[in-house]
């Protein structure tokens, strides 16, 4: 099988995703009002709200949902083909994530730019509000906690790429300035920005910087990893206009040329997917891919996380309702774009099946290090770019991106801390400051509290992230869909993806449930059981919901 022909069938399908059913959903289902006054506009403050250009803001949105998640899970998920993790990822992105994202920032326009969380109180009940709380809270403490060690460990493993990220955060800073304070058009500064950012990724390799592998007593993974804490800390409290909105704007512009790169790289080499279709002989000890292929792709298909960056931030800065089409819908389609090349870099970056074969030797191999060796592999021999340039362009893509959803995720579970605050009557807590702290003090307990010295807690509870992340993805539908009943909209396309969510979530947690009972691992043994728990009871309160819904309408004739 040529990669051309699943590049040229992904992106065919992703385009005219966007171009009929995004318009068709917009216009016939949210129904998007150019006229209505976004809370943007209505609660403007310069800090948290603030209108912003829709390029810009699709920028931010894109980046900040996109992570590591849309690379590492479908260049996980080919261990089982390559054909049921492309037909996921473009089939996701069209017909669940598009309609999810939107929809989520279409609910939290109408609704004071409320997060989803705070958000389910008011349109399904005050105890589906207490365990998407729970949910939302771990979903972000995984988020934060294993992003971390991402980052941390593509910068002690490519020392070329610590200089154009971290160079990359002052670009940011410059180009908040020139765009905010109009020195320059948008078009001039993305420009510029571009240029800087591409000249930095051309530098570091000439530049490298390694972190010790030891430094007062911790490893430097574990420097890394505080140092990029205090890094998002301050992050998440600078207005979004200062660091947060640049930062994934031209995060978003650096992914689109890198794309590009790696697309064209395909057209040009032409190569071969080496990756058996459907792969029959699995490793040893390789899980059923149904129902966990829906739960090991989520970013790239569906995904919890990107309705509270929807909710969370991006409703806070949209400027029109129609953009929530744009930004949310196209953000999504972005991210498949981006999970389609890591499938292909997963699965053709390899001279031979034998080569795929020695990398994909357990369930879990793979992921990031298969997307920048396999990338890096096409680059060189399509477009004959150094392989240690073109290693250090994606892994600075892969780590931006890590970075920007920390930033994001750190200031949504200050929201959620300040949340808390203002239901419980804390009003200590709705201050930034403590706020934060206690943020960043979660994170750091499990990442060291759990995991030692190394700082790698978060990825003992990672098992979870996929189902638990699906099933927040449920709740956001479901608020969606409750809310379209009650305006007495068609339902049908918000509560198919719900339902199949459901039903594949609580079939992983139940195997996840066995698995983790006969190894003895009692910690995520009762972690499961937890969020089996919530997702049967949100299961319960989707069909009373919709139930009490449905019956008030047909009361109001």
């Amino acid at each position: 099988m040529s990669a051309i022909v699943l590049l040229i069938l992904g992106l065919g399908g992703m385009a005219a995703g966007y171009w009929v059913y995004s318009r068709f959903i917009a216009t016939k289902i949210y129904r998007l009002d150019p006229d209505f006054k976004t809370p943007a506009h209505e609660y403007e403050d310069g800090v948290d709200f603030v209108p912003t250009n829709r390029f810009v803001l699709w920028g931010h949105h894109f980046t900040s949902v996109a992570g590591a998640a849309p690379i590492v899970g479908p260049a996980i998920a080919v261990i089982w083909g390559w054909l049921p993790a492309f037909l996921w990822v473009v089939l996701g992105t069209v017909f669940f994530a598009g309609i999810h994202d939107s929809g989520a920032i279409w609910a939290s326009v109408r609704n004071k730019a409320k997060s989803v969380g705070a958000l389910t109180g008011d349109v399904v009940g005050g105890r589906a509000r207490s365990l998407f709380m729970i949910v939302i809270f771990l979903v972000l403490l995984m988020v934060n906690a294993v992003f971390a060690v991402v980052i941390a460990g593509l910068m002690m493993n490519f020392s070329s790429a610590v200089v154009p990220v971290w160079g990359a955060i002052l670009v940011a800073l410059i180009i908040g300035q020139l765009i905010y304070r109009r020195v320059l058009s948008l078009p001039v500064v993305s420009i510029l920005g571009v240029i800087a950012l591409y000249a930095l990724i051309f530098i570091g390799p000439s530049v490298p910087i390694q972190m010790p592998a030891e430094v007062g007593g911790l490893s430097g993974n574990a420097v890394w990893i505080l140092i990029l804490f205090a890094y998002a800390a301050i992050a998440s409290m600078l207005p979004v206009w200062v660091l947060l909105q640049p930062r994934d704007y031209i995060n978003g512009l650096q992914l689109f040329i890198g794309l590009i790169v790696l697309y064209g790289a395909i057209l040009f080499l032409n190569p071969t997917v080496v990756a058996p279709m459907i792969n029959g002989d699995l490793p040893a000890g390789t899980p059923s891919m149904l129902p966990l292929l829906f739960v090991t792709i989520a970013c790239g298909a569906i995904s919890g996380f990107h309705g509270l960056v929807s909710s969370g931030t991006t409703s806070k800065q949209l400027n029109r309702e129609p953009d929530a089409r744009f930004v949310g819908y196209f953000g999504a389609v972005g991210e498949g774009m981006l999970a389609l090349a890591a499938i292909l870099a997963a699965t053709a970056g390899f001279a031979s099946f034998a080569d795929w074969q020695a990398v994909y030797t357990a369930f879990g191999a793979g992921g990031v290090n298969a997307f920048v060796e396999g990338g890096a592999f096409m680059i060189h021999n399509g477009l004959g770019l150094p392989e240690a340039t073109a290693a250090t362009l994606l892994t600075v893509m892969a780590a931006l991106f890590a970075g920007t959803t920390m930033d994001t995720g750190l200031r949504l579970q200050r929201y959620i801390f300040q949340e808390w605050g203002e239901i419980y009557q804390q009003k200590w807590m709705t201050r930034n400051v403590p706020a934060t702290l206690l943020a960043v003090g979660s994170c750091l307990l499990l990442a060291f509290g759990a995991g030692g010295a190394g700082g790698t807690g978060g990825m003992i509870i990672w098992p979870l992230f996929g189902t638990t992340n699906q099933l927040l993805a449920g709740l956001t539908l479901l608020v969606v869909t409750v809310m379209l009943v009650r305006l007495r909209r068609p339902m049908w396309y918000t509560l198919a993806p719900l339902c199949f969510l459901l039903v594949m979530t609580i079939a992983a947690l139940l195997i996840q449930l066995r698995t983790f009972f006969n190894e003895g691992n009692y910690f995520l043994l009762f972690l499961d059981f937890v969020v089996l728990i919530a997702a049967i009871l949100v299961a319960m309160e989707c069909a009373s919901a919709l139930k009490r819904s449905r019956a008030e309408v047909a009361r109001q004739g």
